[in-house]
């Protein structure tokens, strides 16, 4: 069996700067993701924040982080890891894929998040039929239709706005206010097709066969309730950890993001955490970026301390 230095589990913007600091540190580097790399980034229409870049697709920068990780060397594989074990000065991991098993010194988690539901009447019916979490990925079969989208911060606004050029009716319904970049939500409040209801509490997702509708009341003292018809639902109420395979490792906090030290150290010696996953204050790109940055560097000393 074949030992690595690193292996890392998450191939979005933490893991791939990750692997590229990690590799340019002369440590053996294994990079795994169960999907394609790019994380969130993937399904992101349009990135403007990323420093250097401008106005990108959130699949293209996606990419052109990814081949700058190939044209390094770093080693790449679809698996789907099921369990870490920690050994001391060895780690194993192992993956669902015919019950494989991997060795490496050190680990880097930067499994990210996957989107929270809203848990009401409905939403399990019209889930990928009606209901989306991915503007980018399912947008275009609303064009010239009504949507209406869940949520008001950066990934709702971001959303939104592209959504909004294509649509013929855009709602959006959100709990607090639109809470985005200020920039942002100028920019969609200025759009004339857009309508937003802040402080709502979303009940259920109407329709028989179909979505035709989205039910919510204020949380205001007036409680008004509305029924808003609609082809199509967005929703994007926040993130949740991807932590299942690594619960057992006393590493995370109450919720299940990864706790972690100014080193990206967890509590365990030789496992760090980057990227979203991580407890932190501010989940972008960039972040992400920094914190894998750091993981990589953190290793690159653990392991070679632990050589010798």
């Amino acid at each position: 069996m074949k030992k690595y230095d690193v292996v890392i589990v998450g191939a979005g913007p933490a893991g791939m700067t990750a692997s590229i600091y990690a590799i340019r540190a002369n440590m053996s580097v294994l990079m795994l993701d169960k999907l394609a790399p790019g994380g969130q980034m993937v399904n992101t229409n349009e990135i403007e924040n990323y420093t250097g870049t401008g106005k990108i697709n959130g699949a293209e920068l996606s990419m052109q982080m990814y081949e700058h990780t190939q044209e390094l060397g770093v080693e790449f594989d679809y698996k789907t890891v099921l369990d870490i074990k920690d050994n001391g000065e060895t780690k194993t991991i192992r993956c669902e894929e015919d019950d494989t098993t991997i060795e490496a010194r050190t680990v880097i988690l930067a499994t990210g998040t996957i989107p929270r539901r809203l848990g009401i009447p409905g939403e399990d019916a019209f889930a990928g039929s009606g209901i989306s979490w991915c503007a980018i990925c399912d947008g275009a079969q609303y064009r010239d239709k009504n949507v209406v989208v869940i949520g008001g911060g950066n990934s709702a606004v971001e959303e939104s706005i592209y959504l909004a050029g294509i649509t013929t009716s855009l709602t959006i319904v959100t709990m607090f206010d639109l809470t985005a970049d200020p920039k942002a939500c100028d920019q969609l409040r200025a759009m004339p097709n857009v309508t937003i209801y802040p402080y709502q509490d979303v009940l259920e997702f109407t329709g028989d066969t179909a979505l035709d509708g989205v039910r919510f009341k204020s949380t205001q003292e007036d409680g008004t309730e509305r029924h808003v018809k609609c082809d199509g639902v967005f929703e994007y109420i926040g993130l949740m950890p991807t932590s299942d395979c690594f619960q057992h490792l006393g590493i995370l906090d109450d919720f299940g993001f990864i706790k972690v030290n100014d080193e990206m150290q967890t509590a365990v010696k030789g496992i760090y955490g980057a990227g979203d996953i991580t407890v932190k204050k501010l989940r972008q790109i960039v972040t992400a970026c920094s914190d894998g940055a750091i993981a990589a560097n953190s290793a690159a000393k653990y392991v070679e301390s632990i050589r010798g």
